[in-house]
Order: structure tokens, then C-alpha cells, then sequence
């Protein structure tokens, strides 16, 4: 793994594996869930990746091979709502609720990329749902922006520039996969499509909401 390819799966650990698996022991002990949670939350913004670091080193220890970019994309698919909590907007426009939608449908189809990247006719498929998810997520996020005063709507419009820059070099990633077979890259691609759109949901919930 490159420098340039730790940013997604390092910041992904926390939302995609971490927080879950607290929303699930808030059954058992709320007040140790959250605790739990504003500790890790605290401590990825002091040291960015060290949710990863604690993941990776657990299972080093426990010589457990697993490639962290093709686990994470599988985890994705199987958030439920309550599970991705943090991410979601509260304001009860429709642009605000399409946005929720079609981020997390975009987020849904990328995650099926480990199950169908062998098949060539099914990824071939999934390909084309994604383009069109992406284009989808574009609009909405155009929607939103006419929510978002001035200050915001310039970070918005920031993060819609670097979604756009991921999601051209993921289609350059793509051709050079069907070239090179390499299909760690592409779940790297997928990777930090997912990475940006959060950003697009964290830029909005604290610009708009």
C-alpha cells in the first residue's frame, strides 16, 4: 500500500467498522457505548488513522491475513441506518433527504465490487449503475447548494470538485483493471469514492445544518 492509497482505508475504519460495532453494544450498555464512542471519535481527530492502527495491530497479533480495502467495501454494504447515524442529514427538505439517498445507494453499489469484479458481464453492469449513481449523487449535492450560504456553499463546491477528481480517476482505474487484473486498485478507487462522499455529508451537516 502507497502513502496515497492510506488516506480511505485509514479513515474508513472508524465509520465503517468501529462505530457499528458500538451502535450494537448500545443494547447492552449505552453509557459504555458512548464513552467508548467520543473516546475513539477524539482520538482519530488528534491521530488521524489510529482506529486503523488498533485494527491492524490486533490482527498482526493474531495472524489474520485480510486486505483491509476489499473487508472495508464488504462492511460498507452491510451498515444499516442506525449504523450510519452519524452521517446522515436531519433537515427535512427533499434535497436534503434525496442527498441521504443517493449517497447512500452510491455507497451500497460500490460495496458490491469485491463479490462481482471476477464476473466479467456482472461488473460490466455494476459499472454502468455506478456511473449513474454518481451522476445521481452530483445533482443532489447541486440541489443542496442552494440551501448553503455563502462560506458553505464554497467548501460544498470545493468537495464536489475533489468528488469529481475520484470519480475520473476511478473510471482511469477501471480501464487499467481490465488491462492488469490488479483488483486491489480498484477496491482502493472504491475506496475513496466512499471517503469522499462522507466528506460531502460532513461538509453539508456542518454548513447547512
Amino acid at each position: 500500500m502507497t502513502m496515497g492509497d492510506e488516506l480511505p482505508v485509514t479513515s474508513l475504519v472508524l465509520p465503517v467498522l468501529i462505530r457499528p460495532v458500538l451502535t450494537q453494544l448500545e443494547k447492552y450498555d449505552l453509557g459504555a457505548s458512548q464513552t467508548l464512542r467520543a473516546a475513539l471519535t477524539k482520538a482519530e481527530a488528534a491521530v488521524p488513522g489510529l482506529n486503523y492502527d488498533l485494527v491492524a495491530g490486533i490482527m498482526r497479533r493474531a495472524d489474520i491475513p485480510v486486505n483491509m480495502n476489499e473487508s472495508l467495501l464488504r462492511l460498507q454494504g452491510t451498515l444499516t441506518d442506525a449504523e450510519c447515524v452519524d452521517l446522515k442529514l436531519n433537515r427535512s427538505e427533499e434535497a436534503f433527504q434525496e442527498l441521504n439517498k443517493k449517497s447512500a445507494s452510491l455507497k451500497k453499489i460500490l460495496s458490491r465490487i469485491p463479490d462481482e469484479i471476477t464476473d466479467r458481464k456482472t461488473f460490466l453492469e455494476t459499472i454502468k449503475e455506478i456511473a449513474s449513481a454518481i451522476k445521481k449523487l452530483l445533482d443532489a449535492v447541486n440541489e443542496v447548494s442552494t440551501y448553503t450560504p455563502g462560506p458553505g456553499k464554497q467548501a460544498l463546491e470545493q468537495r464536489k470538485r475533489e468528488f469529481v477528481k475520484y470519480s475520473k480517476r476511478f473510471s482511469n482505474t477501471l480501464k487499467e483493471y481490465f488491462k492488469e487484473g490488479q483488483a486491489n486498485a480498484v477496491f482502493v478507487s472504491a475506496l475513496y469514492l466512499i471517503y469522499q462522499t462522507n466528506q460531502i455529508l460532513y461538509t453539508v451537516k456542518n454548513k447547512s445544518e
